[in-house]
């Protein structure tokens, strides 16, 4: 067990203080709480529960997440991409019969890898932490050759002019070959991205068949996004 008084000791901070941050970890299922101090939990919970750098608007990711799961069918194969949005997908399908999934998340094999009737495959790449992904040309070239069903397709930013959005040039090429592979794209995002514009542009709103996002999107963006080919279903 972690003692509140050595964690102060050895963090030169208040013990008032590290209570206040043993209470936030345990509100995050991170550590058991205990008198004086706390334990860690269990190693499957640390893993599942590994935490993203930006978690704003989950209430919506995870409705999105239980609708793309839908989608989802026994005897798939199919490309989850990284992120918060797909992460809530992969909680969602646990229980499918003969799916074999493909992703660039390294938290999700982590989710699901145990499960009997789930096939994981998970590319090669550079780590990048705030996404928990592997990106790059390598993780790209993963993709080569192969040939899918389904792709849910996580992004940072949607608008009519830029298209689909990632903050960084080394995305481009994973989506890109994620696209490529896949009879149909579905992308995942809350409200929230669209009209949000990141730095580097993948393309055209046409790359994607469907959009699963929640009501929080307005009359007018349902309207234009429609006119560029997407079909939107929404998470209620």
């Amino acid at each position: 067990m972690a003692r509140v008084s050595d964690l102060s000791r050895i963090f030169k901070v208040s013990e008032v203080t590290i209570r206040q941050d043993l209470d936030k970890l345990e509100q995050d299922h991170r550590i058991s709480r205990e008198h004086g101090g706390a334990y860690l939990k269990s190693l499957s919970v640390q893993v599942q529960s590994i935490s993203f750098q930006h978690k704003e608007h989950m209430d919506y990711k995870v409705r999105i997440g239980a609708k793309a799961a839908e989608y989802i069918k026994d005897g798939d194969t199919i490309i989850l991409d990284s992120g918060s949005t797909v992460t809530e997908i992969a909680k969602h399908i646990a229980k499918r019969r003969d799916l074999t999934v493909i992703t660039n998340a390294v938290n999700i094999p982590m989710i699901i890898g145990g499960e009997p009737g789930i096939i994981v495959l998970v590319t090669s790449g550079e780590f990048k932490a705030p996404t928990l992904s592997l990106t790059g040309q390598k993780a790209a070239d993963f993709f080569e050759n192969l040939h899918v069903d389904k792709l849910f397709l996580a992004t940072a930013g949607i608008t009519l002019k830029a298209g689909l959005t990632y903050p960084s040039l080394s995305d481009l090429p994973v989506k890109k070959a994620m696209i490529d592979a896949a009879d149909t794209t579905y992308l995942v995002a809350d409200s929230s991205k669209i009209g949000k514009q990141s730095l580097a542009s993948l393309g055209a709103l046409s790359l994607v068949d469907y959009l699963i996002t929640d009501d929080g999107i307005t009359s007018g963006q349902r309207k234009e996004l429609v006119k560029r080919g997407m079909e939107i279903i929404i998470a209620p």
